[in-house]
């Protein structure tokens, strides 16, 4: 699966994300959007990550859906 499958398919995929970041806020759920990079810095924010380990955890996710 590509990126822009999940930004198109937003609405369902944000469960998904939650279970895998369970940080992340509805709120922060609904700003993020699809966007990849908002995402990358929201996981960045809530968990104290660097920007290249939050896209490696983002590319892994993607990897497994």
């Amino acid at each position: 699966m590509n990126w822009n499958q999940v930004e198109g398919n937003w609405e369902q995929f944000k469960g998904k994300v939650q279970q895998q970041w369970g940080k992340l806020t509805n709120d922060d759920l609904d700003v993020i959007k699809g966007k990849r990079t908002e995402l990358a810095g929201r996981i960045q924010e809530r968990y104290g990550k660097a920007q290249d380990e939050a896209d490696k955890e983002i590319d892994t996710w993607l990897g497994r859906h």
